[in-house]
């Protein structure tokens, strides 16, 4: 983009970012999820450039650019779309596969979503990194009226709002 591309306008960087390098950044992460921290890095670096080309952002902090074009940070992408797939899996299309994936909690407990999934235990560190154990914890942190969507458009439009407090999983 940098180089094929004389405008620094936002009008011009942000449809050639989304459309050429988003695609790719996004592509299979919910199977692959970067398990170390430096590949995470790599990846957030990519967008971290394409932020920074723009003009009139360059000298922001690089969470202000985010805010200021309307960006998650590619870790709250990942668990945006891990929690989406999660109500997937458990109460939308994909109802008979998702309950084969994760075990309710089932507990007389009424703090919380009423809605707990149970967190398993594996032999091998890899394992702590598969979708099935990562997202668990998140997803028992929703609020009930999150969880308790009647769709995934209403699910994904919540959780845009309350993205910010879960990113600490």
């Amino acid at each position: 983009i940098r180089r094929g591309v004389a405008s620094r306008e936002r009008e011009m960087i942000v449809p050639l970012y989304c459309a050429l390098c988003e695609a790719h950044l996004k592509y299979c992460v919910r199977v692959w999820g970067p398990q170390y921290r430096k590949d995470g890095e790599l990846l957030e670096m990519v967008q971290r450039r394409a932020a920074k080309m723009i003009r009139g952002l360059e000298h922001l902090p690089y969470e202000d650019r985010l805010r200021e074009l309307g960006f998650f940070g590619l870790e709250k992408r990942r668990l945006r779309g891990d929690l989406l797939a999660a109500f997937q899996c458990l109460k939308g299309a994909y109802k008979q596969e998702g309950s084969q994936l994760f075990t309710r909690l089932d507990n007389g407990r009424t703090r919380g979503n009423g809605f707990k999934l149970k967190e398993g235990r594996f032999r091998l560190a890899i394992r702590g990194k598969f979708f099935t154990k990562r997202v668990v914890r998140c997803w028992d942190r929703l609020p009930r009226e999150l969880v308790d969507a009647p769709s995934l458009e209403v699910f994904g439009a919540r959780l845009d709002g309350a993205l910010g407090s879960l990113v600490q999983c």
